[in-house]
């Protein structure tokens, strides 16, 4: 990959790290007012994405899709100008808190062909997989909260619809305290889970191993975050509450389950 290329491409998927942090912010607290600062630097890395396929293309003389990592640049790029003509034409912007954190993490898988330089010390290295690890766990305890409240929304809504009595379920909190329980927990998984993926890949691509994505822990984990994004897009702009989004809940907690069996299980040759 020419180096210029590289340049451009990574200082785009910079600029959509500030779209992902407006998502974030959105699930976390329902705050929007970042959204025209996101909007602009989205804008931006889209055009400087556009300057580093077109280098490629003319340095390699092919169209630059040649492999995996090519086409996923390409995907996100194309992802990227679909939502800008969406929101120049309908002023989507609620859909931005699922392609922001998409085309954001595509762009960075997309950037790593190259090498990115290696740990400066094992101390550093170790930190950095420490960091990885506990954001996981801490990540997979949020989505396990989100599923216990998801579990006792159900039942506390079965109970009032037939007007059933049990003392084991007779003081469980009203349906809206549990509906925000499930918000809240399920916003900071998400938000933990995606730090600690972009952690997680920045680290196996500097151990300097080629195969690390083609790795089934690797697909599995990345197609978890995918559902958790899903998930909250579903609940924060789409207006998924009650049922659909406690059932969601308890598929996505399955989906983590088998992520974490598959890093125990699979071992892995490379990465955290």
């Amino acid at each position: 990959m020419p180096e210029m290329s590289v340049f451009w491409l990574r200082v785009a998927a910079v600029l959509y790290s500030l779209g992902l942090l407006h998502a974030i912010l959105t699930i976390l607290s329902r705050e929007t007012r970042f959204f025209s600062g996101a909007l602009r630097a989205f804008s931006v890395a889209a055009t400087l994405h556009f300057v580093s396929i077109a280098e490629r293309w003319m340095h390699a003389g092919r169209f630059p899709a040649d492999n995996f990592l090519e086409s996923v640049s390409l995907c996100a790029f194309l992802i990227a100008v679909s939502f800008l003509f969406l929101h120049w034409r309908y002023q989507f912007d609620s859909l931005g808190v699922f392609l922001f954190p998409l085309v954001f993490l595509m762009t960075l898988i997309g950037s790593l062909e190259a090498p990115v330089g290696e740990f400066t010390s094992a101390s550093v290295r170790g930190a950095w997989l420490v960091a990885h690890v506990v954001l996981v766990m801490l990540g997979y305890a949020a989505l396990l909260v989100t599923a216990m409240a998801s579990v006792f929304y159900l039942i506390e809504e079965r109970r009032l619809k037939k007007k059933l009595s049990s003392k084991l379920f007779d003081h469980l909190p009203p349906l809206l305290t549990l509906d925000g329980i499930i918000t809240r927990a399920m916003g900071l998984g998400f938000a933990l889970i995606t730090v600690a993926t972009i952690l997680g890949i920045t680290w196996a691509q500097m151990e300097g191993r080629p195969d690390w994505l083609s790795e089934p822990r690797t697909v599995i984990s990345l197609l978890t975050w995918a559902l958790c994004l899903l998930m909250v897009f579903l609940r924060t702009s789409a207006g998924w509450r009650g049922r659909k989004a406690a059932t969601m809940a308890l598929v996505i907690l399955g989906c983590s389950a088998l992520t974490w069996a598959a890093k125990v299980v699979l071992k892995p040759a490379v990465g955290p």
